[in-house]
């Protein structure tokens, strides 16, 4: 973990109000007569200025906990909160407007539309937004510019490697300058040295101000964040992501 990592973690907690929290939060799947708890209860904020990593084997509850983060399932019980709003009685098209407008998502597949070049891609979700044709040509190329694409705006997915396309992912995810950037497994179909530098990519990012929250199973990948939480059978605990002794 970084001095800036470290100072960023320090500021995130003087009584401002978090970018997200989840109070007693639990989630249950029943398949037939079968109870499945994915997630049983817990309580976290994440504060402007975290990178926090959520680690855990497969099943553990990590990509659970994500999808009720970024609004896209909805808890069994307890409560998440945007910005101090809560989300829990929130229509589908609110739920929709909310996260349009304060998070933007990383996926593991890159989850890119393949006719579309890569500046298409990120104008996608602008567009999205109501942002007018040109400032959002304008937008998607300095974004793309900024996660060091400026030469492959025409390229569409099949013309890009795998960490090109995720760069084009996150620079996605940046559009419409979310409060958080919510990554689940944003280095898993990379190999280590491209996965090295997309975690790169996404401290520069926090260090420049954005919030993260990335799930993981690599541990190594989880040590790079400035907030280490473990979890297991749906069960949550934050460590020292700078103590070895933690990940045991």
């Amino acid at each position: 973990m970084s001095e800036e990592q470290n100072e960023s973690a320090a500021s995130a907690t003087d009584g401002a109000v978090p970018l997200l929290s989840v109070r007693n939060l639990e989630r249950i799947y029943r398949l037939g007569e079968q109870t499945i708890h994915a997630l049983r209860p817990l309580t976290l904020d994440i504060h402007k200025g975290d990178f926090i990593a959520i680690a855990g084997p497969s099943g553990s509850g990590k990509s659970t906990l994500l999808q009720l983060l970024g609004l896209v399932d909805s808890p069994t019980a307890g409560e998440v909160r945007v910005r101090d709003r809560s989300a829990q009685h929130l229509g589908r098209e609110q739920r929709a407007a909310l996260r349009l407008g304060t998070l933007g998502f990383v996926f593991q597949a890159f989850n890119l539309l393949q006719m579309l070049t890569a500046r298409q891609n990120v104008e996608i979700a602008l567009a999205l937004a109501g942002t007018p044709r040109r400032k959002r040509r304008k937008r998607a190329e300095s974004l793309l510019a900024s996660v060091g694409l400026a030469e492959r705006l025409e390229h569409r997915p099949l013309q890009l490697s795998g960490g090109e396309r995720q760069r084009v992912a996150i620079a996605r995810a940046m559009a419409n300058e979310p409060d958080v950037i919510l990554a689940d497994e944003p280095t898993g179909n990379l190999d280590s040295q491209t996965g090295r530098e997309i975690v790169k990519l996404l401290e520069d990012l926090n260090r420049a101000g954005q919030t993260i929250v990335m799930v993981t199973h690599n541990l190594e990948v989880a040590k790079r964040a400035s907030r280490l939480f473990l979890m297991h059978d749906g069960e949550i605990r934050e460590v020292d992501p700078g103590d070895p002794r933690a990940l045991d």
